[in-house]
């Protein structure tokens, strides 16, 4: 269970960081550019839709910066 909370407060923090520091905060950029890879990737398959695929895109990339 610490396990998540440490996830949790991760998660927290990164966000806050990246709403207070914008572009400059060093996870907003691959944030960016993993929802921009989901978008295509939700344009181009059949059954993903573009704002699904920019979600999950983002999530990804935001995952693999907290871990």
């Amino acid at each position: 269970m610490a396990g998540n909370d440490d996830m949790a407060a991760r998660a927290k923090a990164e966000i806050e960081g990246m709403a207070k520091e914008g572009m400059a905060h060093p996870s907003t950029k691959p944030v960016l550019v993993g929802a921009g890879i989901g978008a295509v990737a939700g344009a181009l398959l059949p059954f993903v839709s573009l704002p699904l695929g920019l979600a999950v895109g983002a999530g990804y990339a935001f995952w693999q910066r907290i871990k």
